[in-house]
């Protein structure tokens, strides 16, 4: 009686079987092919072509290794640098040694300071993926932000750039000179030069055509330029001009900065929810995840540099209520990013969650730059 349910059942995973095995064997086919191709050659066309397979698994192994392992990842960096023992703003005289200038000394900066530091974690402690030849190539020509593999890192890096590519530019034209007529600090218009340049050139462009100096070359070469500044500024042979003026209007670019993500957050969770199948929504969270990471160590030095301006103004605790907002949204790191519609009941919507987090950073900025008005 249950032979015809069994034999019903038996056929259609037969089925199965046999699409598997045709998926597989297309899958497999052009390897069989270049293994026939292969066996059939000389010997030196032979020795040629495997010095060149495994120099292309060596590179892709390489790649794999870069892209997963995010070395010296820590969302609680920031509690590291021990600012709050500080108790001196940038630039402010701390001794005024034995009569003569080269035994000043002054408060460095912790801007700069973790400016270079995340520079250092960008392209030193870790590979910068976007310049990378594997990663330009893409998968057989699709760009890897178009698919949801190997991307993630890249725009985690390139949001931290976008952090400390925004506080450079602040440090050049109004943090490091007294005033906009002063003189600018060559290291750091050298810094916010270097760290201009574009994210993805290799050693070998077609335009132009010719060799190139690589991405990550020109941002080392910032970090050595933002720590020659602040080896400066210890010794008091450079400016930092911890004014409210000043701060308030860091702070307003990093708000109008952040503004701008989460309008990218919110048009990518209208327009493109299609929960675990939106390839380009992993590229938006971790971007936008990378830049809170920035800025998070960022205004912690920014609150050593200006301690002075957040006393008399009294920001602290408006200061620790920003730090909590950072500190919530660099909790979520989901394992997989999934853009479900924002009434949906089955997929989590993790660019909504993500820009509701960047908003309440945005709205604490938008207050302490309220208070500094004042």
């Amino acid at each position: 009686m249950l032979d015809p349910i069994v034999n019903f059942f038996t056929r259609i995973f037969q089925w199965i079987g046999r699409g598997i095995g045709l998926l597989i064997g297309v899958i497999l086919w052009p390897f069989l092919w270049a293994g026939r191709w292969y066996t059939q050659r000389g010997w030196i066309l032979k020795a040629a072509v495997g010095v060149a397979v495994l120099v292309l698994i060596g590179l892709y192994a390489n790649f794999f290794y870069a892209t997963q392992w995010w070395n010296n990842f820590n969302p609680n960096y920031p509690d590291t640098y021990t600012f709050e023992k500080r108790n001196v703003s940038a630039g402010e005289q701390v001794s005024a040694g034995a009569g003569t200038d080269t035994a000043k000394t002054c408060g460095n900066s912790g801007i700069a300071q973790v400016a270079a530091d995340l520079t250092d974690f960008n392209v030193n402690q870790n590979a910068w993926i976007s310049s990378m030849i594997l990663y330009k190539l893409g998968l057989f020509g699709i760009d890897w932000d178009n698919t949801p593999w190997m991307d993630n890192k890249a725009s985690f890096q390139r949001g931290i750039n976008q952090a400390v590519r925004r506080t450079a530019t602040e440090l050049a034209d109004n943090l490091g000179r007294v005033r906009t007529t002063s003189q600018i600090d060559s290291d750091l218009q050298n810094a916010r030069g270097n760290l201009q340049f574009d994210e993805e050139t290799w050693y070998f462009g077609l335009n132009p055509f010719g060799p190139k100096t690589p991405t990550p070359s020109y941002y080392r070469d910032a970090v050595r330029m933002l720590r020659s500044f602040n080896a400066r500024l210890a010794t008091c042979q450079a400016t930092f001009d911890a004014r409210a003026d000043n701060l308030k209007q860091y702070i307003d670019r990093i708000s109008s900065d952040i503004g701008s993500t989460s309008a990218i957050l919110k048009e990518r969770a209208e327009n493109h929810n299609n929960g675990w199948f939106d390839f380009r929504a992993d590229d938006r969270f971790w971007f936008a995840y990378g830049q809170l990471y920035g800025y998070y160590g960022l205004m912690k030095g920014a609150q050593a540099d200006f301690e002075d301006v957040i006393k008399e103004k009294h920001l602290q605790n408006l200061w620790d209520t920003m730090d909590s907002q950072f500190v919530s949204a660099l909790r979520i790191q989901p394992f997989i990013i999934a853009n479900g519609r924002e009434d949906g009941w089955i997929l989590p919507t993790h660019l909504t969650t993500m820009g509701f987090y960047v908003l309440r950073v945005r709205s604490n900025m938008v207050e302490i730059s309220n208070v500094l008005t004042q």
